[in-house]
Order: C-alpha cells, then structure tokens, then sequence
C-alpha cells in the first residue's frame, strides 16, 4: 500500500507540472480545432450564428474560387523554389564555418542572426524598401545604365523572387543543423579517401552528402512546412500584390476571414492546407528509405 501510495503521490507531481501545457493544448489547440472543423461546414461571418451547410465550402472552393488555385500555384512556387536554394546555402555556409579558426564562432554568430529577425515584420519593411521604386537595387540598375519603369515588387513576374530571396537569406537554423551534423562525421573516412587520391568533388557527393542524409531529411521537412506558412513576407511587402503574384495561401486564409468575414470558408480552406502539408511530410517519410542512409541500417 505504501509503494502505491507512492507512485500515486509520483503520479499526482507529474500531472501537476504536466497541467500547465495540457490546459494550453487544450484550450489553444484541440478545442479551436474542434471548432474549427465544425465551422469548415457552416457559413460563418463571425457575427452570425454559424449555419450548417455540409460540403458547400469544399464544393466552392474546387470548383469556383479562382483565388484558391492562384494562392496555392503561389505558394507551390514559393516552397518549390525556396527550399532547395535555402538548404543548399545553408550547407554550403555551413561547410566554410566548420573550420578551427580564430574567431570562427563570432561568424557562426553573425550567419545565423537573419533567421532570429528574418521574419520579423521590421525587416519585411526594409525588404519592401530595397526592392521597391526609390529602393537600392532600382537606383543600382539605373547607375549601371539598365533604368527599370516598374520596381521588382511592381512586377508579378519578379515580386515573388524577391519574397523568396528574402526566405533563403533566413538559412542559420538549418546551417546550424547541417554544422553540427558535419561535426559527427568521422574524420577517418575522409583519411582513407585522401589516401586513394580521391578528390574534394568525390569526397563531398560520396561520404558527406550521404551521411547528411538523415540531417537532410530532417531539415527539408521543417523547410517545407515553414515555406507553406509564409505569411509575414506576403502580407507586410506586397499585401498579396500586384495582381495577386505573390498571395500566398495563407494570407488568403487571412483575407477570407478578416477582410471578408468568410470564417466558415476559411476554415476549410486550412483543413485543406493541413490536408497538403500532410500529403508532403508523409510522401517524405514514405521515401526516406530509398535515399536516406543510417548508420543503425548497416549493421
């Protein structure tokens, strides 16, 4: 009895500290989503009750709303584009940082620094500012003989680039992954390699790339679901402009329910978009087998 009374006593203490985040997962997480779904069925204008209408939204998203398939070929773009130049980047700064050198940390310091304010609403301004009409890149392509009418940001077939560009400067928290993976892998394999001549081409596709895999892997999918959520970059630098060239998915999300009180048709536009990124994240999974490389796996 004294034993149970106890692990009773054990058991109390950890729902005791457990509480804090339950209550918050429960009341941040699971109840809105709960309501959330609910509403996906409804037509919801946030000052209305919400009035059950089954599949109507669903049906009027696919077959009707122009909008939803122009937000989501901008956001694939976005996400398609971004995250292979933001990894490659990344290992690439990562491979010069991951050097004894005096100093070397202040540097390591200093790369990572764009990924805590990059997507901060301040920087978004600034942003706007160096790609807009009066900004440095107009004023250098005029220096140079090459003056533009329209500004990056004016055009829809540039705006997008500069949002992505931005995105890929955010890189420091993948480099710091694809660093401390570099650290793990043993010196010896690249000893052996330099005995049989073999070159720093050779080495890098043979023995660190495929031993970053799982890092790799790991980096890609936070990479993916973060370039989906874009919303900060779209909404502060361009609003969704000019002729929707750079609404992304979310910030139509945003629009439907705050600027036209469609609350019912914006939830099911994100169980839709939790649809997607969940499709990618297990098509990810699914195919870690087949290019992914774990030590555990060998033995």
């Amino acid at each position: 009895m004294k034993a149970l009374s106890k692990k009773a006593r054990l058991n109390v203490i950890g729902y005791i500290l457990l509480a804090p985040w339950l209550i918050g997962f429960i009341g941040l997480y699971l109840i809105p989503s709960c309501m959330s779904i609910y509403y996906s069925f409804t037509d919801y204008n946030l000052l209305n009750t919400p009035k059950f209408i089954g599949l109507k939204n669903y049906i009027r998203m696919f077959t009707k709303d122009e909008m939803f398939w122009q937000a989501l070929k901008v956001t694939f773009v976005y996400v398609l584009v971004l995250v292979p130049f933001r990894l490659a980047f990344a290992l690439m700064i990562a491979m010069l940082v991951n050097k004894k050198y005096k100093g070397i940390g202040v540097y390591r310091t200093l790369y990572y620094i764009p990924s805590i304010i990059g997507g901060s609403i301040a920087v978004s301004v600034v942003w706007r500012q160096l790609f807009g009409n009066n900004g440095v890149f107009m004023s250098l392509a005029a220096a140079v003989g090459f003056p533009q009418k329209t500004s990056i940001l004016g055009s829809p077939n540039t705006a997008l680039f500069a949002i992505i560009l931005l995105g890929v400067w955010q890189f420091g928290s993948s480099m710091l992954t694809f660093l401390s993976a570099l650290k793990t892998i043993p010196n010896s394999l690249y000893e052996s390699a330099s005995v049989d001549g073999s070159r720093p081409v050779y080495t890098f596709f043979k023995i660190t790339i495929p031993m970053l895999t799982p890092t790799i892997f790991f980096n890609l999918i936070l990479q993916i679901i973060n370039g989906f959520r874009v919303f900060t970059e779209s909404y502060v630098i361009t609003d969704g402009g000019p002729l929707n060239g750079t609404l992304s998915y979310v910030l139509y999300m945003y629009k439907r329910a705050f600027n036209f009180f469609d609350m019912g048709y914006s939830c099911a536009l994100a169980w839709i978009f939790v649809a997607i990124i969940s499709v990618f994240t297990v098509a990810l999974f699914w195919s870690q087998n087949r290019w992914v490389y774990y030590e555990s796996d060998a033995k």
